[in-house]
């Protein structure tokens, strides 16, 4: 029968036969420990924490350094408070700052000040939202302003957490890698004295000599891959250091998905463009509708290339519940990288984006531009062409407006600006008078019908502020009147006219509807460091969490009665019912090397007497 006597685990009698009563050979460690049952205590608490530390005094080095997390150290104080110099404060503020115990603090509050990010509006993102905001908010936007959280990831406050965080993680690694470093290099822990005192543990007796049962669990050891060593009348032998080298890999892994997110936000470049078909883009600062960039970012930095857009093929689904959802969404191009490429073709679909020089181009959305012609009171043509206009709602209804500037005289022959308000459906569903009765049934372009409003003015597009040029600004503008009194409007089919009062014009909705297409052009330098720091991240966490760093001993020693007496035992960093499983199948595996010998005839007899 197998002593187990700290495990609870006891092999089967087919593994290994062994005599317990043997065990008293204090030489040997492996007898029954009856020493720690003779006295009697009126405190159990007392005798258990004795046990616990007579337990870590006989363990020694064999039960440290399964870690390589830094040892707390504790300081003395008097009465009068703590005897801690100048010196001694900045090495404790130095010890809890690299703690783990810091390092979770911190990206906790890391995580909860990226909240505030992602609900309210940011100046680097969408300045207008930004303003809008403060417009609506006259009270809460002082408190917000003082408070940085227009600009949360460039404050004073989160950038202190990012900087402490980044600190405590180096000064925690640093360490724990060079003292991980110092373990692969030394051996593994020599024997306790008394390995019945471990946590899984057995033992038997066997004929074989102790140098071939330590030859035998030296060789077994080694097949399975453990750091095996043999260190007196022992073998020695360490597993699971890939759970350090996992716990170290996880956190270096964090510190490289640091420096990615720093250098992505310093050095980034973001920026928006709508492009008609037909139209192209090359990538200039001032080609684009919008454009934000990191502080450290200059716009020489720019990848010389170009593209343009052929065209943009949409189709949708007809029936079902699901009608009306894009099936096929992608963009027809030919680009060219550098200044004098070669021109190539390619094709953009949702998140799937070109590559070029290190800048990706992401189609982002998609509506129609109707091509009109606006001619003055003399017939001539002052403005042609596609009119980009914004979709509203998922089946395409357009809205913008149609702005001509320059070349407009009116029947007087004085300059005038001419502005028109535009609502566009792809598939009429009925209803006039633009953008409260008329609909679109479906996004994609069965049946255009175009519904305008006529003004004349001043535009307002030469007081030098900026304006959207999607919206009309009708504030020093005067509408045509229709014979109501109206504003004058008119729903227009593909080569419809509509004819301005009094021999002023006419604005013709020519018989071709193109579509455009917006992409987003980004720039983020850190992307592929913060990807691969991510799958490491992974990786090493997976192997701190799964894999169990342990110790095996195998102590052979020959006994009172010239009998080898075999003892195993085994030590892990958790409580694990792994260990007693592993160290039961190297038993096994040992036994069958060093089977268990015949039990002595006294103890043969003894039992035959207690079985009649």
């Amino acid at each position: 029968m197998s002593k187990a006597s700290t495990s609870g685990k006891s092999m089967s009698d087919t593994e290994i036969d062994t005599d317990t009563s043997t065990g008293n050979d204090k030489g040997t460690g492996t007898g029954d420990d009856k020493g720690t049952s003779t006295g009697t205590s009126t405190d159990t608490s007392t005798d258990q924490d004795s046990a616990a530390s007579a337990d870590a005094r006989e363990l020694g080095a064999a039960g440290s350094q399964l870690s390589t997390a830094p040892r707390e150290e504790r300081y003395d104080a008097t009465i009068g408070g703590p005897t801690l110099g100048i010196i001694g404060w900045a090495r404790w503020f130095w010890r809890q700052l690299t703690s783990m115990r810091v390092a979770l603090i911190l990206l906790f509050l890391l995580s909860l000040g990226a909240i505030p990010g992602s609900l309210i509006p940011q100046t680097s993102v969408d300045e207008l939202k930004v303003q809008d905001f403060k417009d609506r908010h006259e009270t809460l936007a002082p408190i917000y302003d003082n408070l940085q959280l227009f600009h949360v990831y460039s404050s004073v406050w989160f950038s202190a957490i990012y900087i402490l965080l980044f600190i405590s993680l180096i000064g925690c690694i640093v360490p724990r890698t060079w003292q991980f470093v110092g373990q692969l290099r030394g051996r593994p822990p020599g024997a306790p004295k008394r390995l019945s005192r471990l946590p899984a543990y057995t033992t038997w007796r066997t004929t074989a000599e102790p140098e071939d049962v330590r030859t035998a669990a030296f060789a077994i050891l080694k097949k399975r891959r453990f750091r095996a060593d043999v260190a007196g009348d022992a073998v020695v032998a360490e597993k699971g250091y890939l759970r350090e080298t996992g716990n170290l890999v996880f956190h270096i892994a964090l510190i490289v998905m640091l420096l990615a997110f720093a250098a992505g936000q310093l050095y980034k470049s973001e920026g928006g463009k709508l492009v008609v078909e037909g139209d192209g883009f090359a990538n200039t600062l001032t080609q684009y509708d919008d454009f934000r960039s990191g502080s450290l970012f200059d716009t020489n930095d720019l990848a010389p290339f170009s593209f343009r857009l052929d065209k943009f093929t949409g189709t949708y689904e007809r029936s079902g519940p699901q009608v009306g959802t894009p099936r096929t969404y992608q963009a027809n191009i030919r680009y060219t990288d550098g200044a004098d490429g070669a021109e190539r073709k390619s094709v953009i679909k949702v998140n799937e984006p070109l590559v070029v020089d290190g800048s990706k181009v992401y189609l982002i959305g998609h509506g129609y531009a109707p091509v009109v012609t606006v001619r003055d009171g003399r017939g001539e043509v002052v403005f042609n062409g596609a009119v980009p206009l914004l979709p509203i709602d998922s089946n395409a209804s357009s809205t913008g407006a149609i702005k001509v500037m320059d070349g407009y005289r009116d029947k007087n022959g004085k300059k005038e600006q001419l502005g028109f308000a535009a609502f566009f459906v792809p598939t009429y569903g009925g209803g006039e008078g633009g953008a409260n009765k008329m609909f679109s049934r479906f996004p994609a372009l069965d049946f255009p019908v175009l519904n305008v409003g006529a003004y004349h003015g001043s535009l307002g597009v030469d007081a030098g502020v900026p304006q959207n040029v999607y919206q009309l600004d009708t504030r020093k503008m005067k509408a045509f009147k229709n014979a109501k009194g109206d504003v004058l409007k008119k729903t227009l089919l593909p080569g419809d006219k509509l004819s301005l009062p009094d021999g002023a014009g006419s604005i013709t909705f020519e018989k071709d509807v193109k579509e455009w297409a917006t992409f987003q052009i980004s720039h983020q330098p850190g992307d592929g460091w913060a990807l691969a720091g991510a799958i490491a991240a992974i990786a090493g966490l997976a192997g701190s969490l799964f894999i169990q760093r342990r110790r095996v001993w195998v102590r052979a020693v020959r006994g009172a009665d010239g009998v080898t007496v075999v003892e195993m035992a085994g030590l892990g960093r958790s409580e694990s019912a792994k260990l007693p499983e592993e160290l039961a199948d190297l038993a096994s595996t040992l036994h069958s090397e060093a089977p268990s010998a015949p039990a002595p005839a006294r103890e043969t007899a003894e039992v035959e007497g207690a079985e009649k």
